[in-house]
């Protein structure tokens, strides 16, 4: 599998990432086993997770299956998009005690001490902001994760998802003071392309790169779902309805826009899925995909599908779709 480099200066990583949300989720150690050991067979050395997936389980779990494999591979993860249990305290008026603010020094060097003790691991190759706290300066935020480089404990920072201008303000930051900024994470898949009008061209010329966030639209891009007929049984869509909503993804426009790609895939006689993963692929600012998988056979028919190249024309028309 090709690969391609994070940001500017970032790590090279398979254009094909692993997404590791179903760890400690949907599946347990042995099965977390299995596909990382499929993924890293197949040339995958990007791995995605964050401090919340499966209760914290899914580093652990990430961990453990990678092993003594670990100086092989790319691992991202994140913080911030709630406070965990055991996060420190900060006292107000005496006794009145508040949540730390998960962009403050302390929470960040907390909450990464508790990720490197799950993985396994003495650095952090990529630390990504999950969602701003809305409370601490960003100079702040980013001033602990330079010192965090300094200190050899993460390599590359990672935005949380961000307006242009919070972007463009973001990137001068970190260059001003020295942060190596490689990634950030969008919502983005070709059923939801809102991010391709200003944000992706901005990603590019900034020289970040974009991670898209459920690229495969929670399953709806790999066939799975039919339009009028229930989920099934097994999907995240029957089983997790709290999480995934099915109004949010199982709407009538989604549908018009997946047949829309069928019929686009047909033309060329490949499958949806070659279109949803190689065709992202493609995309202008895009760094890696990154998708998760529940058995070792979803990360083999993912692995099949970046392999398919677009030339210019399909392209251009792919990028037509509406």
């Amino acid at each position: 599998m090709h690969t391609r480099r994070l940001g500017a200066d970032g790590p090279e990583v398979s254009v094909l990432g692993l997404g590791c949300n179903t760890f400690g989720l949907r599946i347990g150690l042995a099965e977390t086993q299995q596909i990382v050991a499929t993924a890293l067979d197949l040339g995958v050395n990007f791995f995605d997770t964050a401090d919340l997936y499966g209760k914290t389980d899914s580093e652990r779990y990430l961990g453990q299956a990678l092993g003594a494999r670990r100086d092989e591979v790319v691992i991202a993860t994140k913080w911030g998009f709630t406070t965990l249990e055991g996060a420190p305290e900060r006292r107000s008026f005496g006794l009145l005690k508040r949540e730390t603010p998960r962009g403050s020094d302390p929470y960040i060097r907390w909450a990464l001490d508790q990720s490197l003790h799950r993985l396994g691991t003495d650095w952090i190759d990529v630390y990504q902001y999950h969602k701003l706290d809305d409370e601490t300066p960003l100079e702040e935020t980013f001033g602990t994760l330079a010192s965090l480089v300094r200190e050899g404990k993460i390599r590359w920072a990672g935005l949380p998802q961000l307006e242009a201008p919070e972007l463009e303000d973001a990137v001068r930051l970190a260059r001003d003071i020295g942060l190596p900024l490689a990634t950030i994470q969008l919502p983005y898949s070709l059923v939801r392309r809102d991010v391709e009008r200003e944000l992706l061209p901005l990603c590019e010329r900034l020289g970040v790169s974009v991670l898209p966030y459920l690229p495969l639209e929670g399953g709806l891009l790999t066939g799975k779902y039919r339009r009028g007929e229930p989920p099934p049984p097994d999907s995240r869509f029957a089983s997790l309805t709290q999480i995934w909503p099915r109004e949010s993804f199982l709407t009538e426009e989604a549908f018009d826009r997946v047949e829309a790609l069928e019929a686009y895939a047909s033309e060329r006689s490949i499958s949806l899925l070659d279109v949803a993963i190689g065709g992202l692929i493609a995309m202008p600012g895009v760094g890696s995909v990154i998708a998760g998988a529940t058995r070792p056979e979803h990360v083999q028919a993912n692995v099949r599908a970046a392999k398919w190249a677009p030339s210019d024309e399909d392209l251009a028309e792919l990028r037509a779709l509406t």
